[in-house]
């Protein structure tokens, strides 16, 4: 009898080698090679459809033709709504609500009178029937299929031909002619293939669902991220009502939008102003609070930023953030040292994001880095003004892109002043109701915002 032959592929990143080996020589991760069975060479999943090439500029120009999901947060992180043929991937932690917007996004879908597939391979019928009379979403169009087998999938969708299909979730599909389990980096790779050109062929809008690692990542190979037109990440703490659904990548619009959601009892619901939400419940006139106005994609987005330094017992003080980056919080912290004169070094620093909001903006640099200048000195800053600018190395404060929109935002929200760099006013960026300070350096920034204390 003929032995089989087997090799090692990493399910991270989906590289293969001939031997067991403890650690992933491409990505580096320990105890990701798994044994798999080398498959005989099958032909890949291709389209049926005849194509010839054509010349760029004979390719009529047309308008995407757009469809809504329903729901205004989630059509803003697809970039306008959904397009036939786009396959999107939603990731997320378990629990976090994926299911439960994808349910109530096929339900409001089938309610312009179109067909919605719902493939479920980790639930029952029963089961999703009753998230679905939960949630009030039981639509007269949508499919409920649930199986696994990637064959009995396809047949199913080419006979009905839905405007949207789902697949909940992408691990638990499989193809029967590999000898792969589920889950594996052959199946997934596969089955994500023959989803895309599914979706291609019949001008299908295709969202899959995957699950995400420990670390926070698309479980699975790095190339199924690459393979799908926009990723989508489910974020929040489930012990909490508000979600952000933020898009990591997008083929067919921007890549840093994001939507909040409201977790109630009757589902996910829209939040359209996340600037009241994040400053629902700040603190007045105290120590260590700022307010900053961040750009999440075409968004302004005010957030609360909250500092707390305390003099630490211990030789190495301890450096804590939560919603900002570390590395951008110990910079800051260097600036503050070095060229503004704060004696830092003898104290612990815990940096906060009010509302669990993740900003990555460089335009917080200012706001942050008053905060923690506030929280040293105990002196508050005036509940009525916001703060947007870039903080240099040499403590220098740069501009930063769309003041006009922040400054919309800030004065919508009742805010009277803005800190903000001098590149940006001497360019003009005003509007009547309040007024814009420019500072050209972070000792001048906390000079006006606390005094020379």
């Amino acid at each position: 009898m003929k032995k089989e032959k087997i090799h090692y592929v990493c399910q991270d990143c989906g590289a293969e080698s001939l031997k067991w080996l403890g650690r992933c020589p491409s990505c580096g991760n320990w105890g990701t090679m798994v044994e798999e069975a080398v498959q005989a060479q099958t032909r890949p999943s291709v389209s049926t459809i005849p194509r010839e090439p054509m010349l760029l500029q004979d390719i009529p120009l047309a308008d995407e033709p757009r469809f809504s999901t329903g729901s205004e947060e989630l059509d803003r992180v697809l970039g306008g709504g959904m397009i036939p043929g786009e396959l999107f991937l939603v990731g997320g932690d378990p629990g976090i609500g994926k299911s439960t917007l994808l349910l109530q996004t096929a339900h409001k879908v089938t309610q312009s009178g179109q067909t919605v597939l719902y493939v479920t391979g980790e639930e029952s019928l029963q089961q999703v029937k009753l998230r679905a009379a939960r949630l009030g979403s039981v639509g007269e169009q949508l499919f409920i299929l649930a199986d696994t087998d990637m064959d009995q999938v396809e047949k199913h969708v080419r006979r009905l031909h839905p405007i949207f299909l789902i697949v909940d979730s992408i691990q638990t599909v499989f193809c029967p002619t590999l000898p792969s389990a589920p889950g594996s980096v052959q199946q997934v790779r596969e089955c994500t293939m023959r989803l895309l050109t599914i979706a291609k062929d019949l001008s299908i809008a295709t969202c899959i669902v995957g699950h995400v690692t420990k670390d926070g990542a698309i479980a699975g190979p790095r190339l199924l991220e690459h393979m799908v037109d926009a990723v989508l990440y489910f974020e929040g703490d489930r012990h909490h009502r508000y979600r952000i659904l933020r898009a990591v990548k997008n083929r067919f619009g921007s890549s840093d939008e994001i939507g909040v959601f409201a977790m109630q009892a009757v589902g996910l619901e829209d939040v359209r102003s996340p600037s009241e939400l994040f400053l629902a419940e700040r603190s007045i006139a105290t120590a260590g609070s700022t307010v900053i106005a961040s750009l999440e994609g075409t968004r302004p987005v005010l957030v609360e930023i909250q500092a707390l330094v305390a003099p630490t017992h211990f030789a190495t003080p301890r450096r804590t953030a939560s919603g900002l980056d570390y590395n951008r919080v110990t910079l800051l912290m260097a600036v503050l040292e070095k060229r503004v004169g704060l004696f830092l070094q003898n104290f612990d620093a815990y940096i906060n994001v009010a509302g669990g909001l993740k900003v990555e903006e460089p335009a917080v640099d200012l706001g942050l880095a008053v905060a923690i200048a506030s929280s040293f000195r105990d002196k508050p800053v005036s509940v009525s003004t916001v703060f947007a600018g870039e903080v240099g190395l040499t403590g220098e404060v740069r501009a930063v892109t769309r003041l006009d929109q922040r400054l919309v935002e800030a004065k919508k929200l009742g805010f009277a002043r803005m800190i903000a760099p001098i590149g940006n006013v001497k360019h003009g960026h005003f509007i009547e109701g309040i007024d814009v300070i420019g500072v050209a350096t972070l000792q001048e920034a906390i000079s006006v915002t606390l005094g020379d204390g």
